[in-house]
């Protein structure tokens, strides 16, 4: 599968896949071409487990959810509608799996690991620790939303998917996915003026 990741021919940047060219590896896939699926696990690996981390807040759960999630969309690959984007119908898979994942574990992690902080605060320590600081403040706050509402905010601010993809994502309307999304940030500044 290595090798196959070699002759992806994907582009370098951005989150999408071009359309065409998604849909000709995907057809390679169902037609039992296992090495083209790693191209897609390669496009797309750094936002399903992006999603897993934000949602669970570990590390080794968001690996194992974001391996599991391409298992699982593997599996299922021959019964994708092919004229639907692929991207939204991995997060959904991706999503159901978190979702049990969660219930089972009955409560989520309580300590997020948070990211590497960049940005133009580098040569002020002070800057540096007070962004560090509101960002550990944030994920408590993120943490403590209602997992329809987490989920929402995170596909929108975090993955930066359109209000249009949460709604497919979520399998809900796109009126349902921008009202979660809203609900969502009304909470976390309710929250965030509370602490």
């Amino acid at each position: 599968m290595i090798f196959a990741l070699l002759f992806c021919d994907l582009p370098s940047s951005g989150l999408y896949m071009d359309q065409k060219q998604e849909k000709t590896i995907i057809k390679r896939v169902q037609a039992g071409d296992r090495d083209a699926y790693a191209c897609l696990v390669d496009k797309y690996k750094g936002p399903v487990f992006n999603l897993a981390y934000r949602m669970t807040g570990s590390f080794q759960e968001a690996e194992d959810l974001a391996q599991e999630t391409f298992l699982k969309a593997y599996a299922a690959i021959t019964r994708f509608d092919a004229k639907k984007r692929f991207f939204p119908w991995l997060y959904t898979i991706s999503l159901n799996l978190i979702r049990n994942h969660l219930k089972r574990k009955r409560k989520v992690s309580s300590e997020i690991l948070q990211d590497n902080i960049t940005g133009d605060d580098t040569g002020n320590p002070e800057n540096t620790v007070v962004r560090h600081q509101e960002s550990e403040k944030l994920s408590r706050c993120l943490e403590k939303l209602p997992a329809d509402l987490r989920e929402a905010v995170i596909l929108r601010y975090y993955q930066e998917l359109s209000f249009g993809d949460v709604a497919e994502t979520l399998e809900i309307s796109l009126s349902a996915a921008k009202m979660r999304v809203y609900r969502g940030l009304e909470k976390l500044r309710s929250f965030m003026k509370d602490k």
